[in-house]
């Protein structure tokens, strides 16, 4: 398989499976990533996701070349996954956190889908870019959309437009990873970030992603007059009212993600 899927804890990993190829993904890929997102948006018991590519050199090098060799540009677009690359980069109705597990590099669409994370971590040896205009391609599945709204623009436009890869320390000082450390603590750093997510309420956690993913675009006053299903579902739920006790009571809250 070119991608392995397991579920434990309530945590979700994703793995590209492809190392000969630099986590590159072509056609079957795609298909089984954008399968396993699918089951996690079904399953209520996953509570968090990590995603990342097998090996040490890379996280994913993007689409694999060779296997759309056939296809052209205007192809390519027309024929798209409308969840954008991996199924992950402009994916809409995912409600659990998705860790970014960058152990390499991350280009063209794998940067892409690093875009469309929650949270980046990044090894030192981690480095991002979108280099498809070398390639007479352009960055079709939200690179061109997403970077330049999280980054300065210039910046953004600069490694598009000579395709330069931006290590992980630099990537950290303009906001596009959380968290740059050495290759060997990495699933260290990850987990600690898991456990984090898994301690709070997973009600007000999907609120919380639901909020800054679908008022981004309003102004402050109205995005703060929303009434998203997701923040009211995590107001009226038991949990709101679980928290609270388990802090006047001094214990580890049990959240029941209703």
């Amino acid at each position: 398989m070119s991608v392995t899927f397991t579920q434990e804890g309530g945590v979700a990993r994703i793995t590209i499976d492809r190392p000969d190829r630099m986590n590159a993904v072509d056609l079957p890929t795609e298909e089984a990533m954008e399968a396993a997102w699918s089951r996690i948006e079904a399953d209520s018991s996953v509570r968090c996701v990590v995603l990342t590519g097998s090996g040490d050199r890379a996280f994913c090098a993007g689409a694999d070349l060779k296997s759309d060799a056939g296809k052209s540009g205007l192809e390519y677009w027309a024929e798209r996954n409308p969840n954008g690359f991996g199924g992950i980069s402009m994916r809409k109705n995912l409600k659990v956190p998705v860790i970014a597990r960058v152990n390499g590099l991350a280009l063209g669409g794998g940067m892409e889908m690093v875009l469309g994370c929650d949270i980046v971590i990044a090894s030192e040896t981690a480095r991002f870019g979108l280099p498809e205009a070398k390639v007479g391609r352009v960055p079709l599945d939200g690179g061109m959309i997403m970077l330049q709204r999280l980054i300065p623009e210039k910046i953004a436009t600069g490694l598009m437009m000579t395709g330069r890869m931006m290590p992980a320390d630099e990537a950290a000082k303009y906001g596009l990873v959380n968290a740059v450390v050495a290759a060997d603590e990495l699933d260290t750093e990850v987990d600690r970030w898991v456990a984090d997510i898994l301690a709070c309420a997973p009600l007000s956690v999907s609120a919380i992603k639901a909020t800054i993913r679908k008022t981004g675009h309003l102004t402050q006053h109205e995005a703060y007059a929303a009434r998203l299903p997701e923040l009211v579902a995590a107001l009226t739920s038991e949990d709101a009212d679980e928290g609270v006790t388990a802090f006047r009571e001094k214990r580890p809250p049990e959240w029941k993600g209703r």
